[in-house]
C-alpha cells in the first residue's frame, strides 16, 4: 500500500483530502503545519507528499527545501496544494524541485490523477533496466504508460509494413519515433564498396530511430523490414517531450543510452580483433537474446546473408562456421532455422 503525507494548516481541507486518499486505498498521514510536516516526513518516509504553501511556522517552500537536502527524501514526489495561482509562484515551486502544482479548490479526481501519475513516475525512475536496446525500449514504454507525456495522443498511426519495405533511409530527416509492435527490422549501413553492415536488429517491443531524433540530425543508417511488421509511429514532438520534459527522465534515459553506445563500441572491437568463430558465436547469442527476452528458445529466423552482414563476413564463411557449430552440438538447424542449444558454451568460446 502506497503512503501519502498531507501537510495542510486548514483543518477541513486536511481532513477531507486525507479521507479522499483513504477511500482511494492509500495509507495517509497528516500534519497541521510545515514544521510538523518535515518531522512526519522524516519519520514515516511516505511515497508521496501533498503540501500547502501558505502555512504558519514553516511554509511549503521551506518544507520542500529542507526535505530535498535530505538524501532519503530527494526522490519522493512532492505536490504543492495551494490557493495561489500567480505564475511566479508556480515557477518558483517547480524550480525548487516540486513535481506538480494543484490549485484549490480542486476536484477529487484531479488530485487522485496527479498522485497516480507521480507515483508511476517514481516507479519508472527507481526500476532497474537492462543496459541494452531492450532496456531502452522497456524504459520508453514505461515512461509512456506512466503518463509522463502531458499532450500525448491516445491513438497513434499503426501501419503495416511488408518484408523488404524501407522504414527510413540514410540522410533523411526524422519525423517520428518508430515502435515495433510485431515483426523484425534491421538497421544497416552501406560501405563505399557496396557491402552492407547490419548495426542492429529489432524485434517486438523495440523503439527504432531515437538517436537521430535526440541529436536533431539526419539518419546515419537505414532501416528495412525483415518480415511483415506492424509499426506505431510517435510524432517527434511527443517523443522529445517524453525525454526532455522531465530532467529525471532525461537523466535516466541518457545513462541507459550511454551504456548502449558502449556495447556497440565493444561489438566493433570484437569484429576487428576476434576470430571468425567468436564473432559468429557472439552474433548468434546477440540475436538469440533479442528474440528470447522472456527466457524461451525461439529459433533465429533471419537469412544467412543478414547474419553474415551482422557478423561482418562473407555468407560462405558464415555457413561453414555454422556447420562447425552444428557438429559441435552448439546449435541445431532445422528447416533452415537456427536454434541455440548450448548458449553457455557458445557464449564462452576460447577461440
Amino acid at each position: 500500500m502506497k503512503s501519502v503525507l498531507v501537510i495542510e494548516d486548514n483543518t477541513d481541507i486536511r481532513e477531507n483530502t486525507a479521507e479522499i486518499l483513504d477511500l482511494a486505498g492509500y495509507k495517509t498521514f497528516t500534519a497541521e503545519n510545515g514544521k510538523r510536516g518535515v518531522e512526519m516526513a522524516l519519520k514515516e518516509k511516505p511515497d508521496l507528499i501533498v503540501c500547502d504553501i501558505m502555512m504558519p511556522e514553516l511554509d511549503g517552500y521551506g518544507v520542500l527545501h529542507l526535505l530535498r537536502k535530505n538524501a532519503d527524501m530527494q526522490n519522493i514526489p512532492f505536490i504543492f496544494l495551494t490557493a495561489k495561482i500567480e505564475r511566479s509562484d508556480f515557477r518558483k515551486g517547480m524550480e525548487m524541485g516540486a513535481d506538480d502544482y494543484i490549485t484549490k479548490p480542486f476536484e477529487d479526481i484531479e488530485l487522485l490523477n496527479a498522485i497516480e501519475i507521480r507515483l508511476k513516475k517514481s516507479e519508472v525512475l527507481e526500476k532497474k533496466y537492462s543496459l541494452s536496446q531492450t532496456g531502452i525500449s522497456e524504459f520508453l514504454k514505461d515512461v509512456k504508460d506512466a503518463g509522463l507525456i502531458t499532450h500525448l495522443s491516445e491513438q497513434y498511426n499503426i501501419e503495416s509494413y511488408s518484408k523488404k519495405q524501407s522504414l527510413y533511409q540514410e540522410s533523411k530527416r526524422p519525423k517520428s519515433l518508430f515502435y515495433l509492435i510485431k515483426g523484425k527490422v534491421k538497421a544497416y549501413k552501406t560501405h563505399e564498396d557496396g557491402k552492407e553492415y547490419i548495426t542492429d536488429i529489432f524485434t517486438n517491443g523495440d523503439f527504432i530511430g531515437y538517436h537521430a531524433l535526440i541529436e536533431n540530425t539526419n539518419y546515419d543508417d537505414n532501416a528495412v523490414v525483415l518480415e511483415d511488421a506492424e509499426i506505431l509511429q510517435v510524432p517527434r514532438e511527443d517523443f522529445l517531450q517524453m525525454i526532455y520534459g522531465d530532467i529525471n527522465v532525461a537523466a535516466r534515459f541518457i545513462r541507459i543510452i550511454t551504456q548502449n553506445v558502449k556495447e556497440k563500441e565493444e561489438r566493433l572491437l570484437n569484429l576487428a580483433y576476434s576470430s571468425l568463430r567468436k564473432r559468429v558465436a557472439k552474433a548468434l547469442m546477440d540475436i538469440h537474446k533479442k528474440f528470447n527476452v522472456e527466457g524461451n528458445n525461439n529459433p533465429i529466423e533471419i537469412s544467412r546473408d543478414d547474419i553474415a552482414h551482422y557478423v561482418g563476413t562473407a555468407t560462405e564463411s558464415l555457413i561453414r562456421t555454422l556447420s562447425d557449430f552444428k557438429a559441435e552440438k552448439l546449435i541445431e538447424i532445422k528447416d533452415g532455422k537456427i536454434r541455440v542449444i548450448n548458449p553457455e558454451k557458445l557464449n564462452n568460446l576460447l577461440y
